[in-house]
């Protein structure tokens, strides 16, 4: 077996030839619509109530989406004109000895996610047979049961081809009827506001146990959650442009219906429900939920399949499929272990490492050259990532008026911007 193989055989970190090129601006935005849907993103938007009153919790969800699914398609842009994928713009920027760092935290994420995923499809599944069926799939047998059975397509899944998934599946057949699942459940929510106390419901204050800031911080979480994603489904666009306006649109639509959907439920709901009750018991919710249990399985595919590519650039004598084969089949090893429900902490901290990680990565590539680094570590960008994790727990900790998410992006997109290598700015003059 090869134990060094050169970066011209490593597919994670040279360009993506041009027969992979496929994707249009159409298959991007059907691609992060569904990857923007999922029982998760709901039941974080249902976190901001009580906490932020109505208003301010749509200004939230509004400003965090376009903000967040707007970074999403900058780094979309750089990766399609480039053909790079993430691992290989974070060697881009990094070097190619310290970007193994960033490059194995984002595989543990990967990881973290596509646990969750499977637990919440887990609980779905759990959720719906004993409401509509009065089957107990919550003791240890249906447990391992439905477990190993989303484990079952997942692995499924990444024995095929990715183009093939999001070309065919799901911009035909897979988008429509997720959007159909949103309209419905939208409107049966809706309904049960205006029967109750609709103006007593837009009036409504918050608890003041978290602020706008900090609202903004928690929806910028979940786009900001997918950025060392993004370029390893955009690298195979067509043009960075169309790369661009697909993600952005996608994304930020589905994130804002999706935590509206989420402040919906969780305001009209009895207390003590779960979400995933409280959607069953809407009319037609057992149709509707289980559709979307079914486009969260592309989530977990997309988690996977990322962490594949990743996982291929430090070991590239294994490949992307052999590594999805096994990263999949890890996930659904540890969904039957770990005790996964809280997801507030583990969104924020994602955040405080990716949200500087990218702010760098923004400032030193958004408008030069991207090449691969020469060197084992870029000193530079590395300590502007490292500070720029602290500044955001400084934040969070002494300041959390104000925020963290936004400060730290700006303040590490700056600073990577004025300390941008000679060759790049030389690069740009010419």
């Amino acid at each position: 077996m090869a134990t060094h193989t050169s970066i011209s055989h490593n597919e994670a970190l040279a360009p993506i030839p041009d027969a992979s090129r496929v994707f249009g601006w159409s298959a991007h935005a059907a691609l992060w619509f569904s990857l923007g849907v999922g029982l998760l993103v709901m039941q974080i938007g249902a976190y901001l109530v009580p906490a932020v009153g109505t208003q301010d919790a749509l200004i939230a969800i509004v400003l965090g989406s376009v903000i967040g699914a707007g970074l999403l398609a900058w780094v979309a842009r750089i990766a399609c004109d480039s053909g790079l994928s993430s691992a290989g713009l974070m060697h881009a920027t990094y070097g190619s000895g310290f970007a193994r760092l960033p490059v194995l935290l984002n595989i543990v994420q990967l990881v973290g996610w596509t646990t969750f995923e499977l637990v919440v499809m887990r609980d779905g599944t759990a959720a719906i047979a004993k409401t509509h069926f009065g089957v107990d799939l919550a003791s240890p047998s249906g447990v391992l049961l439905t477990t190993l059975l989303w484990g079952g397509v997942l692995t499924a899944l990444m024995a095929g081809s990715m183009l093939t998934l999001v070309r065919k599946f799901i911009s035909r057949y897979g988008l429509p009827l997720v959007v159909l699942s949103l309209v419905w459940l939208s409107w049966q929510f809706a309904q049960k506001l205006l029967a109750a106390d609709a103006p007593a419901f837009w009036n409504r204050p918050g608890d003041g146990s978290m602020g706008l800031l900090s609202a903004v911080d928690l929806v910028i979480a979940m786009p900001v959650s997918w950025l060392p994603l993004v370029a390893d489904y955009a690298r195979h666009g067509r043009s960075g442009r169309s790369a661009m306006g697909g993600t952005w649109l996608g994304y930020a639509l589905a994130n804002i219906w999706c935590y509206a959907l989420g402040v919906m439920v969780a305001s009209v709901a009895a207390p003590g429900t779960d979400l995933v009750t409280a959607l069953l018991l809407a009319q037609g919710g057992l149709l509707a939920l289980g559709l979307i249990l079914v486009d969260e399985i592309d989530n977990a595919y997309g988690d996977v399949y990322s962490g594949s590519v990743s996982a291929h650039s430090l070991a590239p004598w294994w490949s992307i499929r052999r590594w999805g084969l096994l990263l999949a089949v890890a996930c659904t090893a540890l969904a039957l272990v770990l005790p996964i429900h809280s997801l507030e902490p583990f969104l924020l901290m994602l955040s405080s490492v990716f949200v500087p990680l990218y702010g760098v990565i923004l400032g030193r590539l958004a408008q030069g050259t991207v090449s691969g680094s020469q060197r084992l570590v870029e000193p530079g960008a590395a300590a502007l990532w490292l500070a720029g994790v602290a500044v955001y727990h400084l934040l969070g900790q002494y300041a959390p008026q104000f925020g963290a998410a936004l400060p730290t992006l700006a303040l590490t997109f700056i600073a990577a911007w004025l300390g941008r290598p000679l060759r790049t700015i030389y690069a740009l003059q010419k």
